[in-house]
């Protein structure tokens, strides 16, 4: 969390400095040491901007206890922590207190309310949690029968509550209502009640400073944060004239804790751990294009704030390098080194320039690490199988922290006996525990150990992710079965279903023993939509599911497809795509839109020749849709394409159609160059105006130039120019932008080009010529909100890398803009077939 919301106030602030736009500023936080760091970093004027109130200005006081536990065996401190903790916990009610406990886990939760029920049980001490015949007892026991939970219904009659994440909602709600009314007086709970639910308690208790920590694959100290959240909940303002915080830990940690609350520990940055990964979302946005503006970018963080006052925790020194600069541009240069290792950054070491690859977007947008980039650029192969593309998987760098402990190998053993696809490494490996946690989720496995379920989470919050961005790259490389193979995984792991499971399991709505069923019928799913409710009904053996049934099999997204091509020339086709719904749309079960993935595939379905998304809306969802686009041809001419449509959510929604060539026509190969015309070179006096005529320093134009005068001087139509390098076609250009300015002064035009050098070069050319006659001349930086303001400002000619030009017309507020553009000029058009 720290590194990301550095890296947007950060940018925020770099924005606003460099647009000219103020975006005001507001910090909330905690009581922390270094708080005139954290005003410096959000540029705070610290005489009218920065307040900081410490501890003595909470509503209500704060008494806090430590006690540390020495002892070393684990059984044992285990009971004696339990022990410890009823002994608080009984103090407190005897002074008529309510206690909230903050365990590490849910299931630790469930284990310290049964302890704390049966010591109270073993000394006899019941009443001082519940009065026998008390309104509380009446309604506790009441409720218990609601309860859905068995750990939570075991305890709720005797006083204590539980409350965690896993809870149904109607539990917690319940849970938080009693806690609330004062009819539970202790409540054993998880952080996410500190940082979502306002239940406030006269003592707070934290029950073990240790959690388990699945990214790092260890237990690890709990963050100052989560402690002030956890603490923060003790004392209410309304009732208590003070609130009582109790920390339970090792006495090894008790000096830390006693440092963190008298703020003696100031809050560093993390950044460095993961700086590639932020410069490369930087370079992905345009907002860093080069090495003197990544050292520039990184002067905008709280990182720098804390070198210069912190140098020696850094490991940097600020006596020959007082600003840091040299530091920084170590730092950065790094970074660009292991970004282009993999394959996510262009860094040319002479220039400096910094640039983007496809590689490079698609960990930007799916926030995959760079590490993880490097080892898919290497393994991803077109022809992967599940079993492969799977060990790929547990490959990523997001799972490296990960170990296989002792205690693990006989239950991973179990559940790779289990699991539907083989993991052929032994079980002893990392790569083995992802793989079948990974495929013991999508199976909705139950597992026994907490770490490993801890793990278990951590490897499925990512693997959605890693699955989309394996399917963006196998898009982007023209890899059909790869591409297919990662985005059904994704719907996998989304879903939680397996491809050979019924598609019906999608629903909400279909009990365990009616999928099974239709899961051991051989009929193929194409079927399904022919089938009557009764036919349905008798093959489950339900009758009365038959109607259910019938409805969700008509309302499973299905397109009927038909496409129809033409010949633009031997080596491009138009292809004219026309999509029909055909099942009931239901907005609870498909919400406002569907997404689908339109793919168009070589006859042996192995390449992909054309790729597109298509949406699906509700308001259309009647009606024919009609998709044109081209594809290549290729040679020798193929049998046929196919074109396959394909969901984005659903498994199994698909729809393929093939496209034959059988009587396909194609042009003559090759069209005969225009004929160079034996005419009169054109004085540059045809331009008609003395100003205009200035700029060009000789009498006449070269042929080229003399021929295609006319069509581009003289009329508005579309025109294309292939000519050899030298021939004078920026003259060309000029032509038609002269030609838009003389029907009007205010005339605004774009001037395309693939190569930045080609584009300062122009830029720097114009700027001098076309300046003598009042004509402007402006660039596109790739910056943002600088390029918004260069569109929408009063420069005539806007000269721009493609790649600029491209991130305008995505934005929705430049496109009416862009539609008001009188002139496009496209140069170095030849590169068309590049793949960069």
């Amino acid at each position: 969390r720290g590194p990301v919301l550095e890296s947007i106030v950060g940018r925020t602030i770099r924005q606003v400095e460099q647009s000219q736009e103020p975006v005001r500023i507001v910090g909330l936080s905690a009581t922390l040491p270094n708080y005139v760091d954290v005003a410096t970093f959000l540029r705070v004027k610290p005489e009218t901007g920065l307040f900081f109130f410490d501890n003595s200005f909470r509503p209500v006081p704060l008494q806090q206890q430590f006690i540390g536990v020495s002892e070393k065996n684990q059984l044992k401190k285990l009971k004696l922590v339990e022990s410890i903790c009823y002994e608080k916990v009984l103090e407190q009610r005897r002074a008529g207190n309510q206690v909230l406990i903050f365990c590490h886990s849910r299931a630790e939760c469930a284990n310290t309310a049964k302890a704390l029920r049966d010591l109270a049980e073993e000394k006899d001490e019941m009443d001082m949690f519940v009065k026998p015949e008390s309104a509380s007892r009446e309604i506790l026991e009441e409720e218990k029968e609601s309860v859905k939970n068995p750990a939570l219904q075991d305890v709720i009659g005797h006083g204590f509550g539980i409350h965690h994440a896993g809870l149904a909602k109607a539990d917690r709600e319940l849970v938080e209502d009693l806690f609330a009314d004062k009819h539970m007086q202790v409540l054993v709970c998880t952080a996410t009640l500190a940082w979502g639910v306002n239940l406030p308690a006269h003592t707070v208790i934290i029950k073990g400073t240790q959690m388990y920590n699945p990214e790092e694959g260890r237990w690890v100290e709990l963050s100052p944060l989560d402690i002030m959240q956890m603490l923060g909940r003790a004392g209410r303002p309304q009732f208590d004239s003070e609130g009582e915080g109790i920390i339970i830990t090792n006495h090894d940690d008790l000096q830390y804790y006693l440092s963190l609350m008298n703020l003696q520990l100031p809050v560093e940055s993390q950044l460095v751990k993961v700086l590639p990964n932020h410069l490369n979302a930087e370079v992905v946005l345009g907002t860093v294009q080069s090495i003197d503006e990544a050292v520039d970018w990184l002067a905008y963080s709280y990182l720098y704030v804390r070198m210069l006052k912190s140098p020696e925790v850094y490991h940097c020194s600020t006596a020959d390098d007082p600003d840091l600069k040299a530091f920084r541009r170590r730092l950065v240069h790094s970074a660009a080194c292991m970004l282009e290792k993999s394959h996510l950054v262009r860094y040319d070491r002479k220039s400096g320039a910094l640039q983007s690859t496809p590689m490079g977007k698609v960990s930007s947008h799916f926030y995959i690490d760079h590490e993880s980039m490097k080892v898919y650029h290497q393994h991803l192969k077109p022809n992967m199988n599940d079993i492969e593309l799977l060990r790929l998987f547990s490959l990523s760098g997001e799972f490296k922290q990960l170990i296989v402990r002792a205690d693990e190998k006989l239950e991973l053993a179990k559940l790779a006996a289990k699991v539907p696809i083989p993991v052929k490494e032994s079980v002893e490996e990392k790569t083995a525990k992802v793989n079948i946690l990974l495929q013991g989720y999508i199976s909705k496995l139950k597992l026994e150990g907490f770490a490993l379920l801890a793990d278990m989470v951590h490897v499925q919050q990512s693997a959605g992710r890693i699955m989309r961005c394996l399917f963006e790259i196998a898009m982007n490389r023209g890899w059909c079965s790869l591409a297919k193979l990662c985005l059904s995984f994704a719907k996998c792991v989304q879903l939680r279903v397996w491809k050979s499971q019924s598609p019906l399991r999608q629903f909400k709505n279909v009990p365990e023993i009616v999928a099974r069923k239709l899961e051991r019928k051989d009929i193929p799913w194409e079927r399904y939509v022919d089938l009557k409710p009764a036919d349905l009904g008798e093959l489950v053996g339900a009758p009365k599911m038959g109607r259910t049934l019938h409805t969700l099999v008509s309302q499973f997204p299905r397109l009927e497809l038909q496409a129809t091509v033409q010949p633009i020339t031997r080596s491009m086709l138009k292809v004219e795509l026309t999509i029909t719904p055909d099942f009931t749309w239901d907005e609870k079960i498909h919400d406002y839109a569907q997404l689908f993935h339109i793919m168009v595939e070589d006859c042996d379905q192995t390449q992909l020749l054309h790729k597109e998304t298509f949406t699906l809306r509700v308001d259309t969802a009647d009606i024919q849709h009609f998709v044109t686009f081209s594809v290549p041809v290729l040679e020798p001419l193929p049998p046929n394409y196919f074109i396959r449509v394909v969901s984005d959510r659903w498994m199994h929604s698909e729809a393929v159609t093939p496209v034959s060539f059988k009587n396909l026509i194609l042009p003559s190969k090759l069209l005969p160059p225009t004929p160079l015309l034996d005419l009169q070179p054109l004085p540059v006096s045809a331009l008609g105006n003395k100003g205009i005529m200035s700029l060009y320093p000789f009498p006449t134009f070269n042929p080229i130039q003399t021929q295609a005068f006319h069509a581009l001087y003289e009329t508005d139509a579309n025109v294309l120019v292939c000519a050899p390098a030298g021939s004078g076609k920026t003259a060309l250009a000029e032509f038609a932008i002269l030609r838009a300015l003389g029907k009007s002064s205010k005339a605004k035009m774009c001037y395309v080009v693939s190569k930045k050098e080609a584009a300062k070069r122009v830029a720097e050319d114009w700027r001098a010529r076309f300046g003598k006659v009042g004509v402007t001349t402006a660039s596109l930086t790739g910056d943002s909100a600088e390029d918004k303001k260069t569109m929408k400002g009063d420069a005539n000619v806007i000269v721009c890398f493609t790649e600029h030009f491209d991130n305008m017309s995505r934005l929705k507020p430049m496109q009416r803009v862009i539609a008001g553009l009188a002139l496009v000029v496209f140069d170095e058009l030849h590169l068309l077939g590049g793949v960069g």
